[in-house]
């Protein structure tokens, strides 16, 4: 009897440590998200005796809701630097105590304070173009987009995702204007390259699966999404462009009204963590900031790895690019449409 007492006991103090557990609110794209729930997740809930809740969907989606409920409602969010820096401006996140992460002096420099006392960038990416070298004749220049033989082959990323805006910086390059002095002369030149869009996509899955159906055999995109347009076609392969990849970079924000903060802090420097970072890049989910992964020459051809290749980027204006958005975002729903 005493024993089954005992037993009772401890099955009603595990529910009761259940009931009054703290939930973290993550807010994230969802995209990779059974390697991610097996390397950061469920990890990061045995070490915290924590839940994790998720809200998911795209930078704009995600940033907006969560505008719009005054910071509120989330715990950490995922975002690209664009969408961060709006997020910055529209005053819902808090700035980071940095003397709360004991992983931020292990990251690259670009990553640790990237927007001025905000949270730190998790991965440093690269935005390029992918093709499928067993249907086109390799693209080296950014120019390549608009060649005759592409044809009903593109699929470019929306102007409402990270890389949108971004393809109408290169838009205007091509043109030979600035396209933020110039638009017009931009738009002009994204008009000239619609026959050659298949599809402009929302998320990186839906980009996949055109790929992975043979719609398109070309995309703009960034290069957390390599690996599973290889799984999907394996003779997808990143360009190397003479006129350079974009940087981007992915970040980690605390907004106003989260609940947990402290839980929040904690979860950001798992993220950054040297084994959490080693599994991500491993495993074709995202670039390491932590100067401690050491990857093989096979791993870090996928990546934006070490100090030499994230200084070769070209990188992107983005109060300039915000102030543009809305105009930007106008002019391209004429030429494709909403």
């Amino acid at each position: 009897m005493k024993k089954l007492l005992s037993i009772s006991a401890l099955a009603l103090a595990a529910s009761a440590g259940t009931a009054s557990a703290e939930t973290l609110v993550v807010s994230w794209w969802g995209y990779n998200g059974d390697k991610l729930d097996a390397n950061l997740i469920q990890p990061f809930k045995e070490m915290c005796g924590c839940d994790v809740e998720f809200e998911t969907g795209n930078n704009a989606d995600r940033l907006g809701k969560l505008t719009a409920r005054g910071g509120k409602g989330v715990d950490v969010i995922f975002l690209t630097d664009a969408y961060s820096q709006i997020g910055i401006e529209d005053g819902v996140f808090q700035k980071i105590d940095r003397s709360k992460l004991e992983n931020i002096d292990e990251i690259y420099e670009i990553a640790r304070d990237p927007q001025g006392g905000y949270g730190p960038a998790y991965t440093v990416g690269r935005i390029g173009i992918v093709y499928d070298s067993a249907k086109v004749e390799p693209i080296t220049k950014w120019e390549d987009l608009w060649r005759e033989d592409l044809a009903s082959s593109i699929s470019l990323p929306n102007i409402t995702t990270t890389a949108g805006p971004m393809f109408v910086v290169q838009a205007g390059d091509v043109a030979g204007v600035d396209a933020y002095e110039d638009a017009d002369a931009a738009f002009a030149q994204i008009e000239k390259i619609k026959p050659n869009v298949v599809k402009n996509y929302n998320t990186g899955s839906e980009m996949v699966n055109l790929a992975s159906t043979g719609e398109i055999a070309v995309t703009m995109t960034q290069d957390f999404t390599l690996s599973s347009l290889k799984e999907a076609v394996p003779t997808m392969e990143w360009a190397e462009l003479e006129d350079g990849d974009i940087a981007v970079l992915n970040t980690l924000n605390i907004p106003t009204g989260a609940e947990n903060v402290e839980l929040a802090y904690q979860f950001i420097d798992f993220v950054l963590s040297q084994e959490v970072q080693q599994k991500e890049a491993e495993q074709g989910v995202d670039a390491p900031v932590n100067t401690k992964v050491e990857l093989t020459d096979e791993q870090a051809a996928m990546w934006t790895y070490g100090q030499d290749e994230i200084d070769a980027l070209n990188t992107m204006d983005y109060a300039k690019m915000n102030a543009a958005k809305t105009d930007w975002i106008d002019r391209w729903n004429e030429i494709f449409g909403m």
